[in-house]
């Protein structure tokens, strides 16, 4: 069996005991390489320049700057840097933010140790992840306006599947996945990618 690539990580957060704890959970599986910890903004830009990473933890609520800034400038100057966005804030326009930055991933803090384990490894597998707790069980009238197959495709946005599963998981052309996503924000009256994954995720039909 050949060993998992490792993934380079640096934690961003305001609170040394928070990254203690992080960097004692996610140290403990082997291919997962802690490159550097910051408390702030201006720490986390000299971190990056001094060590190659591959994705960063960031805290949403940072001194004199916010994660979800903190974010834009990262996904703007370094593209190729994934971001798992960390929060205790489970408010969908706290996702909808992040994921507007470049966030491709919203953990919740209190989550299982395994929530972030597994978002970084969707993430750099190229996916998105969202904490289980975020997914709401809001009812409304989607399940009238949407037909089967877009509710399907629906649900398959809220679990972060590209376009590419998509099709995979229910036999059809990406283009036709592509199609389906035009389709349910324009019935649903809805205009960005990020906006779309929030209603996804807040009413996953579950």
């Amino acid at each position: 069996m050949t060993d998992k690539k490792t993934i380079n990580l640096l934690l961003v957060d305001d609170h040394p005991l928070v990254r203690d704890g992080l960097r004692a959970r996610l140290e403990t599986i082997p291919h997962f390489h802690i490159v550097g910890e910051a408390g702030n903004a201006a720490d986390a830009l000299k971190m990056v320049a001094l060590h190659a990473t591959d994705l960063i933890l960031m805290d949403i609520n940072l001194g004199g700057t916010n994660g979800i800034n903190l974010t834009a400038k990262f996904t703007q100057d370094y593209p190729q840097i994934a971001i798992i966005m960390l929060s205790m804030h489970d408010k969908a326009e706290y996702v909808s933010q992040a994921i507007q930055a470049g966030a491709r991933a919203y953990v919740l803090k209190d989550a299982p140790a395994e929530d972030i384990i597994n978002a970084i490894e969707t993430v750099r597998a190229g996916g998105v992840y969202f904490s289980s707790g975020l997914k709401q069980n809001n009812t409304n009238n989607a399940t009238q306006i949407l037909t089967q197959r877009e509710q399907c495709v629906l649900n398959s946005i809220a679990t972060g599947k590209s376009n590419k599963h998509i099709a995979l998981d229910l036999g059809l052309s990406v283009r036709t996945v592509e199609t389906h996503r035009l389709n349910i924000k324009r019935k649903l009256n809805i205009e960005g990618q990020a906006d779309l994954i929030r209603y996804a995720l807040n009413n996953i039909n579950q």
